[in-house]
């Protein structure tokens, strides 16, 4: 049986793009998948805190010697990693603010990149751990950013690409639905665009 992450993070909730985007490609996951698992993590303000001091030194401690209070530090970005380790697929709904991620999501990659657990150092180097899943990422943006002029300033993708793969997640295919602001017939083209991609993915997706 298939296990799916579905991880969120649009301060828009259900009327996100990309969210919605995202359900599509699910939706249609499922039905290729119908015994699938399917398990979300909504990236908000109130449901994800950022990196603090006292989680940072419990992440660094090892588990068999951190102390209660450590225990409790760790236990939420614990749960955040098993929830990766569980999946099959992973499929993240990221927003682009300000050319980047929502600082939600920063957090999330906070908490789950970890030494020893989702990335260990060896003599070659730096070595994900998280591999064998499949990420799709489906973005929502403003304007053009996969090409044209505007593409130097995408710090979203080439973000969440090296991130990812510095844990592993290195089998990533990006979903871009663009155009949004530009005008009513951009955005439309944009969505199109992004349910086309969906259509070509999904036959090897679904059997991933």
């Amino acid at each position: 049986m298939a296990n799916l992450l579905f991880v969120s993070s649009s301060l828009f909730g259900d009327g996100s793009q990309s969210r919605t985007m995202a359900a599509e490609f699910i939706d249609r996951w499922r039905q290729a998948n119908p015994r699938a698992t399917v398990v979300e993590r909504d990236l908000t303000a109130d449901s994800i805190p950022h990196l603090s001091l006292a989680t940072l030194t419990a992440a660094m401690t090892p588990a068999d010697k951190r102390s209660a209070a450590e225990h409790e530090a760790a236990a939420f970005a614990d749960t955040l990693i098993e929830e990766v380790e569980a999946a099959d697929a992973i499929v993240i709904a990221a927003p682009m603010y300000n050319f980047s991620i929502p600082s939600t999501m920063k957090a999330w990659i906070d908490h789950i990149t970890r030494a020893g657990r989702t990335f260990r150092y060896g003599a070659a180097g730096a070595e994900g751990l998280l591999k064998g899943r499949k990420v799709f990422i489906v973005t929502a943006r403003g304007g053009i950013y996969s090409e044209g002029p505007a593409k130097s300033m995408d710090f979203q993708a080439p973000y969440l690409q090296a991130m990812l793969g510095f844990i592993g997640l290195d089998d990533v295919t990006f979903i871009h639905v663009e155009g949004l602001k530009v005008s009513p017939e951009a955005a439309a083209s944009g969505v199109e665009r992004a349910r086309q991609t969906i259509d070509d993915l999904l036959p090897a997706a679904a059997a991933a």
